[in-house]
């Protein structure tokens, strides 16, 4: 395991095109959204895809109220670092399952969009010493990792292949807020749109309970503060760098 002090690699950005594959509304913003700024200040293509609408995510508000809500939200989120595709698959909120459909769904995601690589979320048991992550968060990371390959294999899933999907090869997977990040990116010049992103946000910010986060700002500056120590600079979002 990489040791918070480290020091972080740049990440390789001569890419042109990503797909960003998370759980829930809310996942890229605390952060990787600052990240993606910055590459779509480059001219790169971002699309999101997410597995759930977040609907069982507010307590107070009944799923069927919530998830369009959080939907509305995200897209509102995306559209403040320069992401206008966001799709959602539809999978129930706190109750995903890798396995075959799910690893199907991403790699239909994957020959669709077509991208130069992957943008993930954390897929480990935890965030780091005593601190578990949750199901879906490792079920969906799983998934993207075993549905990325199936994405270039012909022979995997061939219902693909009928729906005229051809196989699309990645081979770089971006795991943020990964326990194992060496690499990072430098977001000292778009972290004030990563805030705006999670900010938009609002109303399941506003329905996370006393014990919440109050101040977006303060917290993603936390994080960015302590990998831009480790990368050299202001800010930083770290990445760990899964080569397939």
């Amino acid at each position: 395991m990489c040791q918070p002090g480290e020091p972080l690699l740049p990440v390789e950005e001569s890419w042109s095109s990503a797909l960003a594959l998370v759980a829930h509304p809310d996942d890229l913003e605390y952060g990787t959204a600052a990240a993606i700024a910055r590459w779509t200040d480059q001219g790169k293509k971002v699309a999101y895809c997410l597995a759930t609408s977040g609907e069982a995510g507010i307590d107070t508000i009944e799923p069927e109220q919530c998830g369009p809500l959080r939907e509305a939200e995200e897209r509102a989120g995306a559209s403040l670092v320069g992401v206008d595709v966001v799709e959602f698959l539809g999978y129930p909120d706190g109750m995903l399952e890798y396995g075959l459909d799910l690893r199907g769904a991403v790699a239909r995601a994957v020959r669709r969009h077509r991208p130069g690589i992957i943008v993930t979320g954390n897929h480990h048991d935890t965030w780091g010493p005593g601190v578990q992550n949750q199901a879906d968060h490792i079920a969906l990371g799983r998934a993207v990792i075993d549905g990325v390959r199936d994405a270039g294999n012909r022979w995997v899933f061939r219902e693909l292949l009928a729906e005229g999907l051809q196989p699309w090869r990645v081979t770089q997977i971006l795991v943020a807020d990964s326990p194992l990040a060496a690499h990072g990116v430098n977001v000292t010049d778009t972290f004030d749109r990563g805030v705006a992103s999670l900010e938009a946000h609002g109303e399941y910010l506003r329905n996370l309970g006393p014990n919440a986060m109050s101040e977006p700002r303060e917290f993603l500056e936390t994080m960015a503060r302590t990998a831009g120590t480790r990368l050299g600079c202001r800010y930083a979002v770290s990445f760990e760098v899964i080569s397939l």
